[in-house]
């Protein structure tokens, strides 16, 4: 009679995968997020005019052939190289005073990106903190800032910044100010609702169990996980901040002259629109090319950073 034994210590065999299931290795955030953005080309055609804006704004001392407020009093209102009469050492033309064109666009892409990052700054700050108030303290408190919100929001966004410039006085710091107290509601409301979807899931029920404070909650438990929304509105409202400080501008209520700022621009050459194209053609176009790259860099962003756009 056969005697069969069995080894305790023989190793088990290793458990099969199932066929057609390949293990893959996680991928980078950063890689990722580039995977989603670079879907859209116009996003990254967007994100290219605005790397080179910003090359233009730091380095606009290197670029610029003159300076921005030097006047050729022998060449007024002379049109580009390109046409009669036009010469190389004033490529784009000259302003009715005799002042560079192509210079004074360079110099006002420093303008136009400042007031957009001071802008966009004050306005994410202050209507983050609003929001984080509005969303944790959903009572008095909350309806109050939404109720101011909604205020803000019943007037045309144009002319409110223009009443708050016209009381404040015109300069560009005012209308910088302006047009961040604009901008406040979209921010406001959009963190309030990203909280509001936030409180309710575990990891803020178990660290508000763990004792922490209401500071620490907001700040730094919530608030990341509602950046991404955030940084698509702040991407849009850079564009919006660089369009209403140019139409205050040209309303004579921003930027004074001799401030190379395009909107300011555009009010200086009004009276010569017929008999100089050149002097309202390239600051308005300098206006379209900038606003029209970040709207386009704010879509890829959304892509990117919104989960629920995403395919598998």
């Amino acid at each position: 009679m056969a005697v069969t034994t069995n080894d305790a210590s023989a190793p088990e065999p290793a458990p099969r995968e199932p066929e057609g299931v390949t293990e893959t290795a996680p991928i980078h955030p950063v890689l990722e997020f580039w995977h989603y953005f670079s879907e859209n080309k116009g996003s990254v055609a967007g994100l290219f005019i605005v790397l080179i804006l910003i090359a233009l704004a730091v380095f606009a001392d290197v670029v610029a052939p003159h300076l921005p407020s030097e006047q050729y009093r022998d060449h007024l209102l002379q049109p580009p190289a390109w046409q009669e009469g036009g010469s190389w050492t004033f490529i784009l033309g000259t302003d009715p005073v005799g002042r560079d064109l192509l210079s004074r666009l360079i110099y006002g892409t420093r303008e136009s990106l400042f007031v957009g990052v001071i802008v966009v700054s004050i306005s994410l700050t202050v209507g983050v903190s609003l929001g984080l108030v509005a969303g944790f303290f959903p009572g008095i408190i909350g309806t109050a800032i939404l109720r101011l919100m909604d205020m803000i929001l019943a007037f045309p966004s144009l002319l409110m910044a223009l009443v708050l410039v016209a009381i404040l006085g015109p300069s560009l710091t005012n209308a910088m100010i302006a047009i961040a107290i604009v901008l406040q509601p979209h921010f406001v409301r959009l963190t309030r609702a990203a909280v509001m979807a936030e409180l309710s899931k575990d990891y803020v029920t178990a660290s508000r169990v763990n004792g922490a404070g209401i500071f620490r909650m907001m700040y730094i438990t919530v608030l990341p996980n509602c950046m991404a929304p955030l940084i698509v509105q702040a991407t849009l409202s850079f564009s919006t901040a660089i369009l209403d400080a140019a139409a205050l501008g040209f309303l004579g209520m921003g930027a004074q002259p001799p401030t190379p700022e395009w909107g300011t621009m555009l009010s200086e050459a009004r009276d010569f629109i017929l008999r100089a194209w050149w002097v309202v053609t390239f600051p308005g176009l300098a206006i379209l090319i900038s606003v029209l790259a970040f709207n386009l860099m704010g879509d890829g962003l959304r892509d990117a950073l919104d989960p629920k756009l995403k395919r598998s």
